[in-house]
Order: C-alpha cells, then structure tokens, then sequence
C-alpha cells in the first residue's frame, strides 16, 4: 500500500478504538484486513499469459465411474488427469495427450509429449524432424493405476468395440551417436584382420569381374552400373516404415512386426491388416499387404511386391477387408494407377476386383488413391471412389523454357483465385462408386454433377440422395450461396431421378431412406419427399411459430433454427423454433408435438448428442438438452424421457455458462464444464441429483484483480431497447470516475458468462486483463438495417456510451474504441461520425467498400462480392445499383472528419480483409495529416496466429490506451517510430 495511505488510515482506527468496545473493535479489525488484503492484489500483466490454464479434453468412462481430462498451460507442459467421479484423484500424467478408455473401463492409453523446453531447444538448434524429441505411450491400469510407459511412439490404435487389444507403431529409431568406446589392442588387431581379409575378397571379385569382360564384351559392366543405379534410384525415395507392436493388455503378450507403414484394427478387434515397406538395404525384400488374426495369432500375408496401399477397411464383423494399392509404377512416373483389393476368409490372396478396365467404370476414370473404401454396415455392399484420369504434366520443354500464368474464363464455374485455392483439393477429388459382387461391375453412383451422395442406412439404404448445383455456381460469386437441384440416387443402378428443381436451402434424409427432408429459405418452409409414393409435401405446417432465424438482419433470406435427428423407423423429425423442440409427422398428417415448451420462460434448448454412435433418435431415448435462458443468459443441463414426453433433469437454469457436456454410455452419470467471467470453466460430474466439483483450475487468479460481468440495457437512438455487458473493475467505486474501452462485434449478450482469460490477443480487446487495471470494458450490441451498417453502429454505440456518462462513473474524457474484423470497420466508421472517443484500435478494417466488394478473400479464394449484396456488410446493392449507399458507409469518404488518434492493424497475409484497405487507410489519414499508426505483421493472418506477435501487440495496445486513456507515457513506436533500418534491432516498445 501506499505509505501515506497507511499512515493516514492507522490514525483513524487508532481514534476509533478509543470510543469503542471490543466488539466494535474486532469488526473494525475484519475491515480493514479485508481491505488491506484488497490493496494487496496486483493488476494484470503481460507476464501471466503463460502459465494460465485451460482444460482441453474430456472423456467420461462407459461406467461413468472416472473422467480423465487434461489441463493445459498457455505454454508450457500440460498435465492429462483421471479422477473418480466422487472427485478422488487417481493418477496425473505430465504432458499427457489424447487419451482413449478402453470399452471395459479397465485401462487408459495416452500419449505423452516431449517437455516443452525439449522441444523449444531442439527447434533453436534447428534439428531436422526426425531428431526432433518425439512422443511417448502411457497404459494405465484402472484397478492398480499402475502406469506403464513406453518411449518413441508416433501412434496407437485400441478397438472401438473390444478392450483385449492395444496396438502402436514406433518412431523411426535414431542412429546412435554416442561416441564409441575405446578398443583394446587385442580388438583394434581383430578388426584389422578383419578388414585385410575383406579387400583381399574385393580383389578376387574384380579379377573374376575382369575375366567376365573378357568373354563376354563390356556391356556387362554398362548393364549393372544402370541396373544398379536405377535400383538405387527407386530405393532413395522409400520413407521405410517402422515398428508394429500388438499388445495383450491383460497378459501383457507381444507381437512385433517390422517396416510398418500404415495399419486398420477392426471395429470389434478380431482383425488387424497391417502394410509394411520394402527394406532399402535388401534388394530381395518385398512390400506386404498383411492380415493379422487377433484371437489364433496367425499371420497370413495376402499381396506381395505392392508401391503403395491407402484406405485400408474392415466391414463391421472385422471379416472381409478392401483396399486400394499400386503395384506398377515407378517411384517417379507420371501417372500412377491404383486398383481396389478385396479379401475374405478362405482367399489365399486378396483379390484385384476393379481396375480402370473393370466393366462399369467409364473409359478416362480410373479407382482413386484418394477415395474412402468402406462397407455398409451389414457388409453387403462395397463403396470406394473413382476419378478421371488427369492427363501427366507436359514435360517436352525444360521447366524453366515453359511459360507460368493463369487463364482465367468468364465461364468458369469458379473464379481462378477460388480453384487455385481448392487445388489440392481438386486434384484428389473422386466419386461415390459401389462394386456389384454379384455381377463383378462397378455401379457409379457420383459424378461431376451429384459431387456427394448421401448414403442411408448406413450404406444399406434403398434410396441414396444428393444434391447438385452444377451449371449454377457462377453466381456465388455475389451471392455467397447457389440455387440446387435434389436428386434420388438409386444404389443398385446408379440412376439419378430429380426430386426438386430449385432449392436454396439444405436436405436431410431419413436413417432408412425411405424420406428426405428439404429447407426451403425462401418460401422458409420444410418439405418432405417420400420414396415409396414419390410425392413431395410441406410438413411442419401447424407449428405456429417461425421455423428461421426471428433476428436475422442481413440483407437475405434467413436460415432455418435446424433439426435434431430423425427418429428410429422414420417415425418422425424432431425441428428447432427459437426456443423449443418440434416432433413433426414426417408424413404430414399428426399434429406437431412440442416437446420442451420453453418459449414462454423464454428457455431455448438445444440437443447435444453424447452417443458418438448415434444414427437416429430411438423412441424410449433420453435427451439430452443444453438451456439457455434469453433473458438472463443463465443455462442449465436437462434431460427429457421422450418414452414419458417428460423431463427427467427439470430445466432449472443458474447463473453460469454450462457446456462440454458428456454422459457415460452405460450410466446416468453426467460430466459438463461450468463458468463465469469470474470463475474459470471447471469440470463438475451429475450422477443422479448429486453434483461434484473436479477440477480448481487457476488458483493464482486470486492474487490478481479482476471484476464483475453484468447485463447492461438502455434505449439506442432507434428506440429500441437493448442489452450490453459491463465489465467493472474488481472493487467498483461508483463515485469514481474510470476510463472505458467500448469493443464491439455483432451482439454478444450471449456470451455474459462466459470465462475470459487474460491471453495474447489475436487483435480483439483482451478484456480481463484491461479490466484488472482498472477500465470499465463495455460491450454494446449492435442491431443493423439494410443499406446502413455505419449508422447503425454508431446508433447503439454511441448511444449506449451515453449511457453509461450518465450513471455518473465513466469519465467522458477518456474513452476508447477497439474492434477487429467488421468491429474494426466499425471503429473506423465511428470515428469520422463523432467526436466522444479519445482513442481508436481498428484491427484488419475496410475503409473503402468499393475497392473492397471487388477484393478477394485469400483464405478460400471467394470474392467479396456476396458480404456487401447478401451477408455481414449489409448494402443488399452493387456498387452500380446503390452507389449513395457504398460512399455513406465507406469511412474513406468521411476521414476530413475524423479527430481521434487511431491506430491499424492490417497485416501483408490477411485472408479474409486485402491488405491494402489499410494501406489505403493510413496512406489517406497521413495524407490529412490525421495521427494515425499502421502495424503490420509479416506473414500473418486476418488474426494473428503467431504468438509471439499476439504477445506484442496486446503490449502495444495497452501502450497506446494508457497513453491516451491514463496519462501515461507513450513508447517511442508512438513518438519516433520504428524505421526499417532499425527491424529486428529495436522494437519501440520503451517509453522516454
């Protein structure tokens, strides 16, 4: 504490003591120590980041007797704990990673990551990948929590549905390069021995080789060295493969197997198929396709000689297996043909049943590489992709004598920018296809036009969907979305049969195929097309409320609220409303049924599926619900018995954030995660009405300021009545008078609970930590109408500011604004609107809407075209229909205005805003000789992704809003600058 602050204070209480009896004195005594013990707290600093703590992932045992999760560190090493459901602590596990249960609840398996400072000092040596320090593997015992660690591994696999087995593959070993021992001389004269005995081999070798030349001519020499080259060749590029070990996880027997590149387990953990490489230094070793039985222990290998195999798959017996491999080519040819492998029990080998050749694959497509292989769930039908054959790359001239552009069409389906960036993508782009065993043919059943086809029952549906919007997406370029046609697919013939014509909108069909249901966004209604009748007919027709969004002000149609599932035997849909869940006849003719009745409470539930399995709803299930209350932001976990059409868990909502929620496969036992701006998000277990606290995560924010989040409401200029959140200062003075930062993005009313913690920020506000010391943050929602996004910001922020003046504890003088993305366009409209705010942050902002409704978004390639017509900026106009509109919300035609010290981020990678909004941004404001700061970060995103650039900036922001804010000094990135002489030698982060 401040030394005349105690003097002063002891004086008084040493007055007070003087006319009071004890009782009084000891309540005096509890004050001030709390006080003291007030004072005493630190605020925030840039220091904290690191050590800060999160938790990552969760699982919840089938028994719902234990929980393992993992706290993690900003940076630095995470700790991976199992703890009982009564909260009992059983085992810690530093660094450990992604945990698997076992489906008997008998063991753990995790990995474990190197130390951190391990890693961080193997980088700054600049250790090739291989000598990087690599992962370990942990197998807990749940019984004895004995814990068995095994080092150098690169991945694990246990059965989804068996607990006998724990399968993993080995990092590559490391050479040794420990310094040898020093020989003895008796050694040093064996090898020597050794070595004479070798060269006097080598000689006998070349006088044989030599008298071999003599009768046979000198091409013998010639062949070899080529054979020997080319062999040699093809041997450089192999990527060996490593060590494969099954273990027994109660007996603890092993099984080892060698040069392992990939591996499948079967779902039910009978099977394993194993592929492992040639061996570089054996000329006589082969690749293998290898399939291990898990039960007898026997090893059968089922194709020799392979180049390559991907997509290994088991049906769901774990009896039949298909793959795709290559088995021709040579390491560098141009065109590589892959062929789909099927094997059985009873086949010597896996069998080649499809080709290029292969009846049923057109002429110029082939089976491709990239195509996922897999059976339908009774294991009758065979699925895998197939591709046209791409032409090889033109090698007639050198690489440097051919030309490099890109010809960009106006009838291309997508602009160039867009199919560059899908390149990758595009180029491993393959087709549904089925093989007939019956008929030895291949069914296509995808092409260019039906892209994907959504498969039903699992594989086993009689009718297959997809839509296609082929021929029609030019015109996402400036919508953002394109106008689909839906098709029936039959899976035996291929045959495609439209359904809809013109669909904005999505579809979703029935676990049997029987039904698809179909969302219609502009007609904002629901339609079912039924298989068997081939008739198609809207549902949902008696719900009386909006099946869309209710709020939606963007300048296009809205979304629908969505829907859960289908329920078993296509008995019926389960539709969202704003805030209840609809049981909708999907044959249109009983009543919709709601089911949680939330609307009046203003409750909205919302399903979280916690059967990672789950196809369908089942009619006697138990749903699971998250609530969250519209009008106080509070949430609760519920349970409905849909068999009872009644509530298990009632909806009885707190003042908290709920989320992650999971549920235990053969128990009634919950796990959810549990926060408030205060409090971190903890991880708590329900079982029954019984509730337990597990994790205490950061125990130091104690010694720390913080604050208090709360709803704040006001009528905006448009009088409307609207909510906001206020985040104080820990320790409020209302007769004080506190600098405020308003942030703003859309609306966040929503997010009132929810935890912030102090972090190198991206470019947003990092609002905890300016709260600890000593700002009021608010964060006002924004309501917008078409054609006006810039005076609808500054109508809610502006007004909800004044707001706040008026309570008396904001000082008028010292305010500020930040935003990132559209809240940094914001914040660039603002300041040329008023004159209240002493201090501005825009990150990545558009300043001039006509340059940038022609830009690109490098992220995805798209155009910006659609945001202004049809989404989040809100014109619903071209530049040539509305030009008025362009120029009133483009900043850039306003700047004379502008007052407030402003600082930019835009930075040279940003794939979402071009780059040169800023530079056109601080180009003109320095033009008008306005004070105006531009950062740009060198090789970085819309968000800064780099953490050593977001622990930047959030000091350079606290910087420049103390400076303008508190009076503070200002550093010499401010006051001199940083010239491009002085990057990398001097940072202008120190103050004079």
């Amino acid at each position: 504490m401040d030394e005349r602050f105690g003097r002063n204070h002891r004086l008084i209480i040493l007055s007070l003591l003087k006319c009071m009896d004890m009782k009084m004195i000891l309540l005096v005594l509890v004050v001030f120590v709390t006080v003291a013990g007030f004072a005493q707290k630190k605020p925030l600093d840039h220091s904290v980041y690191d050590s800060w703590q999160s938790l990552g992932e969760k699982l919840i045992s089938n028994d719902g007797r234990f929980v393992v999760y993992t706290v993690n560190v900003q940076e630095g090493d995470g700790t991976l704990i199992i703890q009982a459901a009564d909260g009992k602590k059983w085992v810690e596990i530093n660094r450990g990673y992604g945990a698997e249960i076992t489906e008997d609840n008998k063991f753990v398996i995790c990995k474990i990551k190197p130390l951190f400072q391990q890693t961080r000092t193997a980088k700054i040596q600049k250790k090739k990948t291989e000598e990087m320090p690599k992962d370990s593997l942990a197998i807990i015992t749940i019984s004895t929590l004995a814990i068995e660690k095994i080092p150098n591994i690169k991945s694990f696999k246990v059965p989804e549905k068996s607990a006998a087995f724990l399968v993993y593959l080995s990092e590559k070993k490391i050479p040794d390069t420990k310094p040898k021992v020093q020989e003895d001389s008796l050694t040093r004269i064996h090898n020597l021995q050794n070595i004479a005995d070798s060269l006097i081999h080598v000689a006998d070798s070349i006088k044989s080789k030599l008298a071999e030349v003599q009768t046979k001519g000198i091409g013998v020499l010639a062949s070899k060295k080529e054979l020997k080259t080319n062999n040699r060749s093809t041997e450089d590029n192999l990527e060996e493969g490593t060590d494969l070990t099954v273990l027994h996880l109660e007996t603890h027997q092993k099984y080892s197997f060698k040069l392992v590149n990939d591996y499948a387990v079967s779902k039910t953990g009978n099977a394993l198929a194993i592929y492992t490489t040639r061996k570089k230094s054996d000329s006589t070793s082969k690749a293998t396709v290898i399939r291990y039985d898990l039960q007898s222990k026997k090893a059968d290998t089922i194709l020799r000689s392979v180049n390559d195999v991907k997509s290994i798959s088991f049906d769901e017996a774990g009896q039949q297996l298909a793959f795709t491999a290559e088995r021709d080519s040579s390491s560098k040819a141009l065109q590589k043909f892959y062929k789909l492998y099927y094997y059985k029990p009873g086949y010597d080998t896996a069998r080649l049943i499809a080709d290029r050749n292969t009846r049923g694959i057109e002429k110029g497509r082939t089976v491709s590489e990239y195509g996922t292989v897999g059976f339908s769930k009774s294991g009758n039908r065979l699925f895998f992709g197939i591709a046209p054959i791409l032409p090889p790359k033109d090698t007639s001239l050198p690489e440097f004598e051919r030309a490099k552009l890109d010809v960009w069409n106006y009838k291309d389906d997508e602009l160039m920018t867009v199919q560059l960036y899908n390149l990758e993508r595009e180029l491993k782009r393959n087709y549904l296809a089925r093989y007939d065993f019956d008929k030895n043919e291949v069914v296509t059943l995808g092409n260019e036009k039906l892209v994907n086809v959504l498969q039903t029952a699992e594989g086993d549906g009689a009718v297959f969907y997809s839509t296609s919007d082929y021929g029609k997406r030019v015109e996402a370029q400036w919508q953002g979305y394109t106008i689909k046609e839906v098709y029936a697919v039959d899976p035996l013939t291929g045959v495609s049969t439209m359904i809809m014509k013109q669909l904005k909108g999505h579809i979703a069909a029935s676990y049997t195929g029987k039904y698809v249901l179909m969302y219609d966004e502009r007609q904002k209604k629901y339609f079912v097309y039924d298989s068997q009748t081939k008739q198609k007919y809207q549902i949902a027709k008696d719900i009386p409320y909006p099946l869309y969004n209710e709020e939606f002000d963007m300048p296009d149609d809205p979304n629908a609220y969505g829907i859960i599932k289908w329920l078993e035997d296509d008995k019926g849909i389960m539709v969202y409303d704003r805030f209840d869940v609809w049981l909708v006849d999907p044959a249109g003719k009983a009543p919709s049924i709601n089911l949680t009745n939330g609307r009046q409470s203003k409750n909205q539930f919302r399903y979280v599926q916690v059967n990672p399995e789950e196809k369908y709803i089942s009619t006697n299930q138990k749903l699971v619900f998250r609530v969250y209350n519209e009008k106080d932001k509070s949430t609760a976990l519920a349970v409905y018995d849909l068999a009872s059409k009644q509530f298990s868990l009632q909806p009885k909502t707190e003042a908290s954030d709920i989320n992650n929620i999971l549920k235990a496969k053969n128990a009634d036992t919950y796990a959810f995660t549990r926060e408030t701006f205060q409090h971190s998000p903890d991880l708590y277990v329900l079982n029954n009405t019984e509730k337990t606290q597990l994790s205490q995560i950061n125990p130091q924010q104690e010694k720390y300021n913080w604050g208090t989040a709360e709803l704040f409401k006001w009528k905006a200029y448009t009088g409307k009545e609207t909510e906001g959140i206020l985040y104080k200062p820990e320790g409020f003075d209302s007769h004080h008078k506190y600098p405020m930062i308003v942030y703003y993005y859309e609306r966040n009313n929503n997010t009132l609970y929810n935890y912030l913690p102090p972090s190198p920020t991206p470019s947003r506000l990092n609002i905890p930590f300016f709260v600890s010391r000593g700002y009021i943050v608010f964060v006002p929602d924004i309501w917008y109408t078409r054609g006006h996004p810039g005076k609808n910001a500054y109508d809610y922020v502006v007004s909800g500011t004044r707001a706040l003046i008026s309570k008396g504890f904001i000082d008028s003088t010292k305010l500020g604004l930040q935003g990132q993305s559209w809240g940094g366009y914001q914040t660039a409209m603002l300041i040329t609107q008023t004159h209240l705010f002493a201090a501005a942050w825009a990150g990545a902002p558009v300043v001039n809407m006509f340059s940038a409704y022609g830009g690109i978004r490098w992220e995805s390639g798209l155009n910006r075209q659609f945001q202004y017509e049809h989404t989040q900026s809100r014109i619903g106009a071209t530049p040539w229909e509305r030009r008025d509109l362009y120029i009133e919300n483009s900043p850039l035609f306003h700047l004379e205005k502008v007052k407030t010290p402003l600082v930019i981020m835009s930075n040279d990678a940003d794939g979402a805003v071009p780059w040169y909004q800023g530079i056109e941004f601080f180009t003109d404001m320095r033009r008008l000789n306005k004070p105006v700061w531009l950062l740009s970060y060198n090789g970085e995103a819309h968000n800064l992704v780099e953490r050593r650039n977001r622990k930047d900036i959030s000091i350079r922001e606290q910087q420049f809003f103390d400076w303008l804010l508190k009076g503070e000094k200002p550093p010499e990135w401010i006051t001199e600058g940083v010239p491009a002489v002085l990057k990398g030698r001097k940072w202008g982060l120190d103050t004079q």
